[in-house]
Parts: structure tokens; C-alpha cells; sequence
């Protein structure tokens, strides 16, 4: 019953500005997540324009056999400029906590990702994982990294 980390840094020729406008929006996750996770945010976009502590935001995914399903997720942390946390209330995992931190560097900005996940069903949760929730969550982030370069381009 172990608790999983994935961490991803990447940089993009951006300012830190522009960056955190982007990513501090819940209603820009769709465009950066892959197409077949039928990724749809469920909250009212009403209050959804500026991210804030204790947000709390609603999607529906389709990770496996395009089955939906519910994810709340609670935005707890926010530094404006500098991270937030959104931590899962609701939904697939027995934990979900993922930290996105932002610091200007030259020519851009640099961006980590830092997840911190564990699977339900205790060992059977651990097979799912090494059988193939580890690949899907790197393919999700690889697919971050691509879609976010075609978007802002590359860091020479």
C-alpha cells in the first residue's frame, strides 16, 4: 500500500506571469489533457476565473473503457506566482496530491509538478498501478509536455 511519486519539471520561453495566468485557470486543464481521458470540468466556469484556497472544482473523467468518472479535487494552497496544491476529495484514488510550483529562470520560466498518489484496494490498488495507472499518469504528463511546447514553444 505504497504512496507513489511522480515528479516532472519542464520549461517553457514564457514569463512567469503568463505561465501562472495559464495554469492557475481550472478551465485550461482540458486543452492540456489528453483527448481520451474525456476530461470535462463540471463546475460552474463562474467561479472558476481566479484560482483561490478551498476552491473547490468538479470534472468528469474517463480513464478506463471511457467509463466517467466523478473527481473533485480542493484547490488548498495558493501562492500566487509561485505554487498551489490541488488535493482530490472525491474520486479514483485513495490519495491525490499534486503540487505545482513555478519559478522564473532566464529566457522563461520553470514549472514541477509534484504528485503524491496512492491506490485504493490496498495491494490490488499496487498491481493496478504498476500494471498500468503508472504508464497512463506518464503518458498524461507526456502528452502536458508536448501540447504546452505546440502552445508556448520550446526552451531552446
Amino acid at each position: 500500500m505504497a504512496v507513489h511519486t511522480l515528479r516532472r519539471v519542464q520549461r517553457l520561453p514564457i514569463t512567469l506571469e503568463k505561465a501562472w495566468d495559464f495554469f492557475s485557470s481550472p478551465l485550461n486543464l482540458k486543452e492540456i489533457t489528453p483527448p481520451y481521458m474525456g476530461f470535462n470540468v463540471r463546475s460552474d466556469p463562474a467561479f472558476l476565473q481566479k484560482m483561490y484556497a478551498g476552491q473547490i472544482i468538479t470534472y468528469t473523467v474517463k480513464p478506463l473503457f471511457g467509463i466517467p468518472l466523478f473527481w473533485m479535487t480542493e484547490i488548498t494552497h495558493v501562492e500566487p506566482g509561485q505554487f498551489f496544491v490541488d488535493e482530490q476529495r472525491v474520486g479514483p484514488y485513495a490519495i491525490w496530491h499534486h503540487q505545482h510550483h513555478f519559478k522564473s529562470i532566464p529566457g522563461g520560466v520553470e514549472m514541477t509538478d509534484l504528485v503524491h498518489y496512492k491506490m485504493p484496494l490496498g495491494w490490488l490498488g499496487d498491481i493496478a498501478n504498476w500494471l498500468f495507472v503508472r504508464r497512463q499518469l506518464n503518458g498524461i504528463f507526456d502528452y502536458r509536455r508536448k501540447k504546452l511546447e505546440s502552445l508556448f514553444g520550446k526552451m531552446p
